[in-house]
């Protein structure tokens, strides 16, 4: 009996002591690994988010695919001064067709498919072009083709006004975004052509003409959208709109029911700004959806937020990049972004800082990768069957998804090669891929069975990024294409505005057929 005594047995005080000791303890240490993993993770991220990217070697030009590296005869960047730009533009045409050479336009080089290079060719780097000035009364900006948004905002902001329509990012230049008819989160919208109320275009025999929806109207419609094909945007007058208070409101929803609350958020008439994103992590791939609708909230000026720099940048890029080859990424994101982003983020933003941010938060600083922008219009009828075909083929083609981001779009009135032909939900798909020719031949696989499936959904895709549509769907996606590449040659018959994307789609079609 005495053996059941050899060691001391605890009172009850000190055993309840101990017990919770261990709880706590065990909580603790639970804690700690729940912890851990996020910051281990976004730790070693941080490491290896470092810049690799080499700068396009000596007569070489790139965009932002990183997949077009082209040898070029020239970089030619056009003067500050207005009319001497203008002038030398001129002599610059008429020297390029004397000697048999193409000419390209490039802004920032967003594009994907080589829409600002053509090889052996001259490329007009327009970006020092960035002048601008405002009517006041009539709401019009004036404003140079080189000019980048990241310039205008700030300009504008000071004044009381903001840009009418743009992409979400503002690290692009008016010429580039009018040259590929851009749109944005703004609701309720057209593309930005509908903002444009004329512009001035340098055409192949160096005349400038004046361009507007009652002066030089086909020219109007055929460059707007129409890919620097048609002559040399040099300014344009954009409508421009007051600045205002917007209040953020969200819901995170099933896909299921995502259409619903979404118009139940739309019903209120202050509605200025939407836009959604879908889960990309495996295990609820696609099934649920952040939906962010921005309303107008109207509020003294000595309320008005001021323009500052994003907030979070840091951990938000990494956050991002994060999800880049880490399916444990993917949902932390989803969790960032559910869970805690709600908690931390400002309720009331002004309009000006809501599109005042630049790609350059998120972008890829890899040499080994890259990532590669998809966007895809369907009608609202079509929003079930692609969301299913998107589920199917992505995983089958193992792509790596990092965002899904669903817009709204208006019916385009005003551009020839227009996408938005009805009323359009936009996906805008972003992948990360390895930057190799392997790597580009898998993406275009996987691209023309999704563009197929917009295509069997009643809607089409957009043509800035890579040209991996075959050219029977480009013409099905677009069919007055072939009026359009027409009438390029009646205003250009010399063929001086080229581009990859001109070489690839633009031939009569049995040429680009065969």
């Amino acid at each position: 009996m005495r053996a059941l005594y050899l060691f001391p047995q605890l009172s009850r005080p000190n055993r309840v002591r101990r017990n919770f000791v261990v709880l706590t303890l065990l909580f603790l240490l639970l804690t700690a690994v729940v912890i851990s993993r996020p910051i281990l993770h976004l730790a070693r991220t941080a490491w290896k988010d470092t810049e690799t990217r080499a700068p396009a070697p000596e007569g070489f030009a790139d965009d932002a695919s990183r997949m077009n590296l082209t040898e070029v005869s020239e970089i030619w960047p056009v003067p500050l001064d207005t009319r001497e730009a203008e002038t030398q533009l001129a002599r610059l045409f008429k020297r390029a067709r004397r000697d048999g050479l193409e000419i390209s336009i490039a802004g920032a080089r967003h594009s994907m498919g080589g829409h600002t290079l053509i090889p052996g060719g001259i490329m007009i780097d327009m970006t020092s072009f960035n002048k601008m000035s405002l009517d006041e009364k009539a709401n019009l900006l004036h404003v140079q083709s080189g000019a980048k948004w990241s310039e205008i905002i700030p300009w504008l902001d000071q004044r009381g006004k903001s840009v009418a329509i743009m992409q979400s990012n503002n690290s692009f230049t008016v010429g580039g975004s009018v040259s590929v008819n851009c749109h944005g989160w703004q609701y309720g919208r057209p593309p930005i052509a509908s903002s444009v109320e004329s512009f001035r275009l340098m055409l192949a025999d160096g005349a400038i003409v004046n361009c507007s929806r009652s002066e030089n109207t086909e020219l109007f419609s055929l460059a707007l959208g129409g890919y620097g094909l048609f002559g040399v945007i040099l300014d344009v007058d954009l409508r421009v709109i007051p600045n205002e208070r917007y209040r953020l409101e969200q819901s995170i929803v099933p896909v299921e029911i995502a259409l619903n609350t979404f118009d139940q958020m739309i019903e209120d008439s202050n509605i200025e700004m939407t836009f959604a994103r879908m889960n990309i992590a495996s295990d609820q791939f696609l099934k649920e959806v952040i939906i962010n609708v921005l309303y107008r909230d109207p509020t003294p000026d000595e309320s008005m937020p001021d323009l500052v720099e994003p907030g979070l940048a840091t951990i938000r890029r990494h956050i991002f990049r994060g999800s880049s080859d880490s399916d444990y990424g993917k949902k932390l994101r989803w969790k960032a972004e559910t869970k805690l982003q709600p908690r931390l983020q400002q309720t009331y933003y002004s309009r000006n800082q809501l599109l005042n941010e630049g790609v350059e938060v998120f972008e890829n600083r890899s040499a080994d990768y890259t990532d590669i922008l998809h966007e895809y219009f369907v009608p609202k009828s079509g929003l079930v069957p692609f969301t299913e075909a998107l589920r199917e083929i992505i995983p089958r083609h193992k792509q790596n998804l990092l965002n899904v981001t669903i817009r709204q779009v208006e019916v385009d009135e005003d551009t020839f090669l227009r996408y938005a032909d009805q009323r359009l939900f936009a996906f805008v798909l972003l992948f990360y891929q390895p930057q190799t020719e392997e790597g580009d031949r898998k993406m275009e696989a996987m691209s023309v069975e999704l563009i197929e499936a917009a295509l069997q959904a009643q809607g089409r895709y957009y043509l800035p990024y890579r040209l991996h549509a075959t050219p029977e769907q480009f013409h099905r996606a677009y069919p007055q294409a072939k009026q359009f590449f027409e009438l390029k040659r009646d205003y250009d018959p010399q063929e001086l505005f080229q581009n990859q994307f001109y070489r690839k789609y633009g031939q009569p079609l049995h040429l680009v057929e065969s």
